[in-house]
């Protein structure tokens, strides 16, 4: 249960003209993409141990007005799988976005995280506050682990039936040992996604593939970086260090999540400058859920505004 979790073609023709490298240390390199025109926003995807396709398809409108920056992080997609998964700590991934940041030569950053990548960013923020524009949660998990996995855990389950349930977990062990992880993968976010979505919503408003990566990235990420990665928070609680970051941060959060939304509004109380939206009648991908209410509010704040539906408590 720790695998957390319009514009195609302008997003093949910009991608695909636009893949870099960057040397970040401990011999890894960040693989990312750098399209569209306008002030930076840094992508930070979720997973842990996914990558930037997992997100791409549904950030089409963001590059209408945007540069956008899209990376996959270590130990995913087309970025560097090491062999010592003793370099996949949340540690490394902040490390590894400040790398980033010198490499583009930005002085300050705006960041889009979502799921899991909150965690990178907020843990970013913390260490770099003065480095730090203005951030942008999408169904974030939360800042203390308190009974997350346990709560996120039932209310994910009992939207499945049994047969669902077992699948799943045979397609969990199926990613170390099958030899079509790509076929594995599709199968496993066929029964997991929609729980993901608010009810009666098809999976077809998810337009990004979860399953774009190398199959071998697939593998590893799934078996190596997830735990790895998550395994590395341990008992985590970032509400007291959170006072530090003073930049702007709206949090937009789905009330059918299965990630609770009390959970999430701590984000709101222990950030002394954000706000949340909260999104009725949508689940985990509200970017691709609620397109029409999430890209105008994140327009008005990247301008330097509060969607008027985003609150304080």
């Amino acid at each position: 249960m720790r695998r957390l979790l319009i514009g195609f073609s302008l997003l093949m023709a910009t991608s695909l003209n636009a893949q870099h490298f960057a040397d970040v240390g401990d011999g890894v390199r960040l693989w990312y993409a750098d399209s569209g025109k306008g002030s930076p926003v840094i992508v930070i995807h979720g997973g842990p141990g996914m990558d930037h396709d997992s997100l791409a398809a549904d950030l089409a409108p963001l590059r209408l007005h945007h540069r956008v920056i899209e990376y996959d992080q270590r130990g995913g997609g087309r970025s560097t799988l090491p062999s010592d998964t003793a370099l996949l700590t949340i540690d490394h991934h902040v490390a590894d976005l400040e790398a980033l940041r010198i490499s583009l030569g930005l002085k300050k950053v705006t960041l889009l995280a979502h799921s899991f990548g909150p965690a990178i960013a907020a843990r970013y923020a913390i260490r770099y506050p003065e480095n730090v524009e203005r951030m942008i949660f999408l169904s974030p998990i939360p800042p203390a682990k308190g009974k997350f996995f346990e709560e996120y855990g039932a209310s994910l389950t009992k939207r499945l039936t049994n047969e669902q349930r077992k699948r799943a977990d045979e397609l969990q062990k199926a990613f170390e040992t099958s030899t079509d992880v790509t076929a594995a993968c599709r199968e496993y976010w066929s029964i997991m996604t929609p729980p993901r979505l608010a009810k009666s919503t098809s999976v077809a408003v998810v337009k990004s593939d979860l399953c774009a990566a190398p199959p071998e990235a697939i593998r590893y990420g799934m078996t190596k970086t997830n735990p790895a990665t998550f395994g590395s928070l341990g008992d985590w609680n970032w509400t007291d260090e959170l006072a530090r970051v003073k930049a702007p941060v709206l949090i937009i959060h789905g009330e059918e999540d299965s990630i609770p939304m009390a959970m999430v509004s701590k984000w709101v109380t222990a950030l002394p400058n954000a706000r949340i939206l909260r999104l009725p009648h949508t689940g985990h991908f509200p970017h691709a859920e609620q397109p029409a209410i999430v890209f105008p509010a994140i327009e008005t704040f990247l301008g330097g505004g509060w969607p008027k539906e985003a609150v304080k408590d």
